[in-house]
């Protein structure tokens, strides 16, 4: 009844759905990048993990955003708000938190979607 897609990491995910729902997370494929190029990548990979569970990103009810760096903020959230688009009926809800990120990691995204 849960339907999962492996990920890279040992003992996770990088998705999973079940019924109607779709959860996903996703980290930038290239860390030697700045904050707008991580995102860049992180939000491709989000768009990639929604798709292959039924869901993209104007489905998106709940995101997390965690950020290495809080002054990086306002730049990722132009990335952010050029990749939502600009039609507010799919904004999703969104936190935002200052975290420590392993390695040169500077943004990790995961999200709640609904499938089409």
């Amino acid at each position: 009844m849960i339907e999962r897609k492996r990920g890279v990491y040992q003992g996770r995910n990088k998705s999973s759905a079940y019924k109607d729902l779709v959860w996903t997370v996703a980290t930038s494929s290239d860390t030697s990048l700045d904050i707008v190029g991580q995102t860049k990548l992180t939000l491709e990979t989000i768009d990639k993990n929604l798709e292959e569970l039924g869901s993209n990103k104007t489905q998106i009810v709940s995101a997390q955003v965690f950020i290495a760096n809080m002054p990086d903020k306002p730049k990722m959230d132009k990335v952010w708000c050029e990749w939502l688009g600009e039609n507010p009926e799919h904004w999703p809800q969104r936190a935002c938190l200052g975290v420590a990120l392993e390695g040169d990691v500077l943004i990790e995204v995961t999200v709640t979607a609904v499938r089409r």
